[in-house]
């Protein structure tokens, strides 16, 4: 009896345990619901599934937007309309900015946006007021899109800062625009022989890799007008034109392929050139003819400034040879530079003629008796070399008739038992033989006639060279 007792009086325990814990979860659950309510009225107005809360709305967007162009049910890895005619695609192209040109390494850097136009009906969807849909990079991944790259590019990144630049817009009848903005390095083959009067002539070229001219027929959507530029300026180079323009290239493995040229021609400037080779070597040539108006006999002046100038053109050629690429053909500037080195150096050489010269002279006046012994040569180099043709008289030709003598530095005579013709004057014409004996014998005749002959040389190059350069 007591055993029964105890059993009704467990049981009544555990039931009422039971309630007790029943009744305060059923609260909680009641009182977090009404929280939720409330919370979800405060926010959004009404009532909202909890559910659907929890789930991430950006990619709900991106289900809703795949299931509208309806990815999942077509193979985007085949091109639009596989297996029949080429799909066209249009190109337009807008350049941003011509970053560097190296001659160096023959190539040029430009940054642009590059524009594809192509229909996809695969992607065609419906809509009431026929307005297009705008992606991101993301969505592209998952289509087909258009295959070109540029031929004879070094590097090319897409810019991706501060997300890729790439844009889809997806049209209700299944025309799409893709573009990207691209900065590439491309190559360009330049002609040096008139650098830096030179006119180079680059191309951007733009070409299908996968898809020949029976797959993919690559146009420029708008003609001419499919190229167009911003504002442009370049520090050595002035731009005279840019256009587009279209071709084939055969490939012996794969065949005929659709290739769209950017075309855009540099015309160089010459002023930084000007400034800092052609007016420097100018300078130069003019100081070594400074040489010829000073003594002779002044060695160390004379020899300190022909070897200062000839070191100062091989400085400038130096620094010119290596901003350039090395090409096995003569530069214009090669041209000038050279040979206003070749100007320097016959100054030096022909100081070194004219005292070899001197020397001879003076060593051929000591034999004959005309210098005193008291003669000082260290000393008369103090002095300007007419005072020794003065004071040192200077013996004619003896094999030149005497009626017709002739010295450039005396009076001609006559001799009075002969009579010339009336109305007639013979002049005799000396050999070259005899003119260099009269320039050994007259030394500062040399530099008398480099004074001339070197500026009118040089005055007549110059006129030659930049008629043919410029």
């Amino acid at each position: 009896m007591k055993v029964e007792v105890l059993t009704c009086l467990a049981l009544t325990a555990a039931s009422f345990v039971a309630i007790v814990t029943g009744g305060r979860s059923s609260g909680r659950r009641k009182h977090k619901e009404v929280f939720l309510g409330e919370n979800s009225k405060f926010k959004f107005g009404g009532r909202i599934d909890y559910k659907l809360k929890r789930q991430d709305s950006t990619k709900t967007l991106l289900i809703k937007s795949e299931q509208l162009l309806r990815i999942e049910e077509h193979d985007f890895a085949m091109r639009p309309g596989f297996g029949g005619a080429a799909i066209p695609v249009g190109i337009d192209v807008q350049v941003e900015s011509i970053d560097s040109i190296s001659e160096v390494n023959m190539d040029f850097t430009m940054t642009l946006y590059l524009r594809h136009y192509w229909k996809d009906e695969r992607l065609s969807f419906p809509s009431q007021n026929n307005q297009s849909r705008t992606f991101d990079s993301r969505l592209v991944k998952k289509i087909w899109v258009p295959d070109v790259f540029f031929v004879h590019s070094k590097r090319s990144f897409i810019h991706d800062t501060t997300m890729e630049n790439i844009m889809l817009r997806v049209y209700p009848d299944g025309n799409i625009l893709y573009s990207v903005r691209v900065t590439v390095t491309a190559l360009c083959s330049m002609d040096f022989s008139s650098f830096p009067l030179d006119t180079q002539n680059c191309s951007l070229e733009l070409e299908s890799y996968a898809y020949n001219e029976n797959d993919l027929m690559l146009y420029w959507k708008n003609g001419n007008d499919s190229l167009r530029t911003d504002e442009i300026v370049l520090s050595q180079f002035f731009i005279e034109h840019f256009h587009a323009s279209s071709g084939l290239a055969f490939y012996s493995s794969t065949g005929w392929y659709n290739r769209l040229f950017i075309n855009f021609i540099l015309q160089r400037h010459i002023f930084f050139f000007m400034l800092q080779t052609y007016f420097p070597t100018m300078l130069m040539v003019v100081l070594s003819w400074v040489s010829f108006w000073i003594d002779r006999r002044a060695v160390p002046a004379r020899v300190s400034l022909g070897i200062t100038t000839v070191l100062t053109m091989s400085t400038i050629i130096t620094g010119v040879s290596s901003s350039m690429p090395q090409v096995s053909y003569v530069k214009a500037v090669d041209i000038y530079l050279w040979t206003s080195f070749l100007f320097v150096f016959l100054s030096v050489i022909e100081y070194a003629a004219v005292n070899y010269c001197t020397t001879l002279e003076e060593m051929r006046k000591m034999k004959r008796g005309k210098i005193p012994s008291t003669f000082n040569a260290s000393q008369a180099m103090a002095f300007d070399g007419c005072f020794h043709d003065n004071d040192i008289e200077l013996t004619t030709f003896s094999q030149m008739a005497p009626a017709l003598t002739t010295d450039p530095l005396t009076t001609p005579t006559q001799n009075p038992d002969i009579r010339p013709m009336e109305g007639t004057r013979l002049r005799r014409q000396r050999s070259v033989r005899e003119n260099v004996d009269l320039l050994v014998n007259n030394s500062y005749m040399i530099d008398s006639y480099s004074r001339l002959a070197f500026p009118l040389s040089y005055l007549l190059f110059n006129t030659i060279y930049w008629s043919l350069y410029s």
